[in-house]
């Protein structure tokens, strides 16, 4: 009776991480959009770590008896601590420097190798068959294991080329406009603003590391003064290079946003660095101090401390923007105007209104050029895709869904895919019928277009009301046209869509009747095509289906379960034995094939070296294979 209490605290606890683990994803969600050289590693790990939040949230959503039994709480425990590993890099590759990242290349393709490696064995210590969460959910998860394991064994080498532009350029005075193009591009440091974060970083990075980090500080500075002074970084400013003298005498130039205070929105003439990051004009941020504020304006960020570093490069960057113009810097008694902060500060909404205007222009090439530019800017950062979404964008980029144009429609599929990253947007896109327009794209659109439409549309399965609605749009048929004849990226976009939507019993249903066993099975037997993972994760989950069960039975893939069974990877001899299972209860003439075609021997093996889950099912299914004897 007194030990009453004592099984309380682990319940307790075991909610308490399963709610920092939806924290964890809720954080990395909230990330803006991610630049420079390891942006594909940053996109890949994000998007299999928010995979995961189903099986979070039905944790959080069941009864605290049936929670989690108290000998899972080191494998929660341990996935915890992996995403968390996962957060911090994700967040030091976003906010911290390119130059660094290219130089430590091989430092953080190791670092996304760990975190990769850590997860997946956190997720392999799960018996999700333990948890109170539906098949699907759990389906999921085994889909998401997958996807890690299969991360985990392949290592990102860093860009041979960018390590060769790295060594032409450290090589004294060298400084070929070709290399240096190419690492703007690479980099991702194509502004002047650009610049500026980038020496925002440094600077921030010098204050972290309490000095020059690995000694290559210097090297990083002369890069990227060598970027500067090359011609060939954009100035967001000038409109025509050529022509900028005449221009400044006619017209004052507009301010680049990262050179204003975002408090006064005034040119800064004494940039200071506060703790999380942010530039502010000295006197600005200290009046806020002194108001006894403890957060940072633009962030809302708790500040870890008060202290105010000054922004000596972006001082200078102003400095030679002046000097560009024909102005001169800022004084220190300059009219300091007590303006109040205003939202999406970063974006350049006139230039936004602008680009809705020509949406509605009757000239093919106006509208395709703009819809581009909106496409572009919808994937730069998040503050755009509200910029763009609050400026009504979205039901002009849903009617030219339907544009005669090709090029056209693919830039509105994927602006719409772009702004679909913001949650509240989903709901806003939904809203503007656009569902059905982008399953027509999906049936109709150009390759590309149709890639696109798949993503989006998995993108907004996110909100389980929508799995519904696309389902009854006709899009599971379309779907499964592109897993069969799309490009591999296509046939990856197509699987993810199709499982996702299959969370929802009346989508399995569809699914089934469009035919789509018939071609998971052929993607069984390509060992080649690189779908083996995702063709058993979408025919176990539809196994659990009594429509699924017939049309799965009916298609004889029993040899083929039987082979993956023997010689597949853990988890794929794990849903081979799952399919199998579901085939097999009730239906003595599927247990009859089963014996006939050497099951047992490869259950036995199974119940040797499988998974937990594995093993699990081939003891039951040996239970009914001696049964039938």
């Amino acid at each position: 009776m007194g030990s009453t209490a004592e099984e309380e605290e682990p319940e307790g606890r075991n909610l308490a991480v399963v709610g920092a683990l939806s924290a964890v994803l809720g954080e990395i969600s909230a990330m803006q959009e991610c630049r420079g050289p390891f942006r594909r590693a940053y996109y890949d790990l994000a998007r299999r770590m928010k995979l995961l939040s189903p099986f979070f949230d039905e944790l959080k959503d069941s009864t605290e008896e049936e929670l989690i039994r108290e000998n899972e709480s080191p494998a929660l425990c341990d996935l915890l601590d992996a995403l968390v590993a996962a957060k911090d890099l994700l967040r030091s590759v976003n906010e911290g420097s390119k130059l660094y990242q290219a130089l430590q290349g091989d430092k953080y393709a190791k670092n996304f190798q760990e975190v990769t490696e850590q997860i997946e064995r956190a997720l392999s210590r799960l018996s999700y068959d333990k948890f109170d969460i539906p098949e699907e959910v759990q389906e999921q998860i085994e889909l998401v294991h997958v996807q890690f394991r299969r991360a985990k064994e392949k290592m990102d080498l860093p860009d041979s080329q960018l390590l060769s532009d790295f060594s032409l350029v450290r090589s004294g005075d060298f400084c070929d406009q070709a290399v240096l193009q190419r690492l703007s591009e690479k980099l991702q440091l194509r502004t002047i603003n650009d610049l500026t974060k980038e020496a925002a970083a440094l600077n921030e990075m010098v204050i972290s590391c309490g000095g020059d980090p690995d000694d290559c500080l210097e090297e990083m500075s002369t890069l990227l003064k060598k970027l500067k002074d090359s011609g060939i970084i954009e100035n967001p400013v000038q409109e025509n290079l050529e022509n900028k003298r005449s221009l400044v005498k006619h017209r004052s130039p507009v301010i680049p946003d990262d050179f204003r205070c975002p408090i006064s929105l005034e040119l800064m003439k004494d940039p200071v660095i506060v703790s999380t990051g942010q530039t502010y004009e000295r006197a600005c941020i200290q009046k806020w101090l002194d108001a006894g504020h403890k957060t940072c304006p633009k962030t809302q960020q708790n500040l870890s401390h008060t202290a105010l570093t000054p922004n000596f490069v972006l001082k200078s960057l102003i400095a030679q923007w002046c000097e560009a113009n024909g102005l001169e810097p800022p004084r220190r008694n300059g009219n300091g105007r007590d303006k109040k902060s205003v939202n999406h500060s970063d974006c350049d909404q006139a230039g936004i209104s602008a680009l809705l205007k020509k949406l509605l222009s009757t000239n093919q090439e106006v509208q395709r050029a703009a819809a581009g530019e909106l496409r572009l800017l919808a994937k730069r950062n998040a503050d755009n895709r509200v910029c763009i979404a609050e400026a009504g964008a979205i039901p002009l980029l849903v009617e030219l869904l339907q544009s005669p144009d090709p090029r056209t429609q693919e830039h509105a599929v994927t602006a719409l895919l772009n702004l679909s990253i913001n949650e509240s947007n989903k709901s806003s896109i939904v809203a503007a019928q656009a569902i059905p327009k982008i399953v027509e794209v999906l049936k109709n659109g150009s390759m590309e277009a149709r890639e696109n439409a798949a993503a989006t549309l998995f993108s907004l399965s996110v909100i389980d009301a929508n799995k519904i609605t696309i389902g009854a749009a006709g899009a599971i048929p379309a779907l499964i046209d592109l897993l069969c004849q799309g490009s591999p990226r296509g046939k990856k976009d197509a699987a993810t869509a199709i499982f996702n939507l299959s969370i929802y019993q009346g989508n399995k249903v569809r699914a089934v009747k469009a035919g789509i066993v018939i071609h998971l099975l052929r993607l069984l037997t390509d060992p080649s095509g690189g779908m083996l993972d995702e063709a058993l994760a979408i025919m176990a989950i539809l196994a659990s289906h009594h429509e699924g069960r017939l049309a799965i039975a009916e298609a004889t893939p029993i040899p083929i379960l039987v082979e993956v069974m023997r010689i597949g990877t853990p988890r794929n001899r794990e849903n081979s034995a799952a399919v199998l299972y579901s085939l097999c209860a009730g239906d003595v003439q599927q247990v009859k094939i089963a014996r006939e075609v050497g099951a047992e021997e490869a259950l036995k093996e199974l119940l040797e070296t499988g998974t937990d889950r594995a093993k699990r099912k081939a003891g039951s299914l040996l239970e009914l294979i001696h049964r039938g004897t």
